[in-house]
């Protein structure tokens, strides 16, 4: 005679849910508005200042890209394929281990 344990994924309600996502969007932009005449740029232009500060006779020739995109738009829809490949991946990495899990307790 063996018991099994019935374990049931814990529902939210639907108005928790949209309040957190409400939540979460509202946090997010908050900085932008909040920090009036500022630049959010990336780590890139930082790293630069820093190298150039640290050795001004410093050739950044050596790094020059393979292949530099025709235009900002086709860099930023690389980014989001990138990153939506990444996100295939990893849900179907969780994915497949959650059902290998699930058809090993059974």
């Amino acid at each position: 005679m063996s018991i099994q344990l019935q374990t049931s994924a814990k529902r939210y309600p639907l108005s928790v849910v949209l309040i957190s996502i409400v939540t979460i969007i509202f946090l997010m932009a908050l900085p932008l508005f909040l920090v009036q005449d500022s630049e959010f740029g990336g780590s890139d232009g930082l790293g630069v200042e820093t190298i150039e500060s640290m050795a001004p006779n410093y050739n950044p020739n050596w790094t020059a890209n393979v292949w530099e995109p025709p235009g900002s738009e086709t860099e930023s829809m690389l980014f989001a394929l990138q990153a939506t490949v990444g996100g295939i991946l990893i849900g179907y990495t969780f994915g497949y281990l959650h059902g290998r899990r699930k058809s090993s307790d059974d």
